[in-house]
């Protein structure tokens, strides 16, 4: 049992650290702190397994704000399988250079792609985002967060549309 403590502490530990170098704590850290806290034990395999939070953490340092041209884009219908693709352009309106830290799509039909540099303040950027209607049908509504160094740290831009089932297709439409 002591054996077992020693090698909890020590997970804690190296848990620890690397959060601190991420600047982020996962939901397995803290629910391993609360367990210590309460005197429970958990096998070290055990403690190991549990996932880590996925959602990223803004980059440290001084915050920025960010101006988006539009926030929206109706892409109107389209045929199911085709790809639909749109740049939305934004300025760094603060003091700060801005940093995106992640662009993350609602669904893996939609894919984002941004600057990995800072942008200057001043300075505009651009996110394209590519939406694929394979296996989608009905109206779309789809969201792509950008995490960066403002506050909040999470701006949101839309890709909204309708999607035509294909020829020949007779299940009802699916909307997300």
């Amino acid at each position: 049992m002591l054996k077992q403590i020693k090698v909890l502490m020590f997970a804690l530990l190296a848990v620890g650290f690397v959060a601190s170098c991420n600047n982020s704590e996962s939901a397995a850290q803290e629910e391993a702190r609360e367990d210590l806290s309460a005197n429970t034990v958990q096998p070290a395999d055990q403690a190991a397994a549990q996932p880590a939070a996925a959602q990223p953490a803004a980059p440290a340092g001084p915050t920025t704000t960010m101006t988006f041209e539009e926030t929206e884009f109706d892409f109107g219908t389209v045929n199911e399988g085709e790809k639909v693709s749109h740049t939305y352009t934004f300025t760094n309106t603060g003091d700060e250079p801005l940093i995106l830290s992640n662009a993350k799509g609602s669904c893996g039909c939609t894919v984002p792609s941004w600057p990995r540099e800072p942008i200057a303040p001043g300075a505009t950027g651009e996110i394209t985002v590519e939406f694929n209607s394979k296996n989608k049908k009905g109206k779309r509504n789809q969201k792509v967060t950008i995490t960066a160094n403002t506050n909040p740290p999470q701006s949101f831009i839309y890709l909204k549309g309708d999607v035509t089932p294909a020829a020949g297709d007779a299940t009802p439409a699916v909307t997300q």
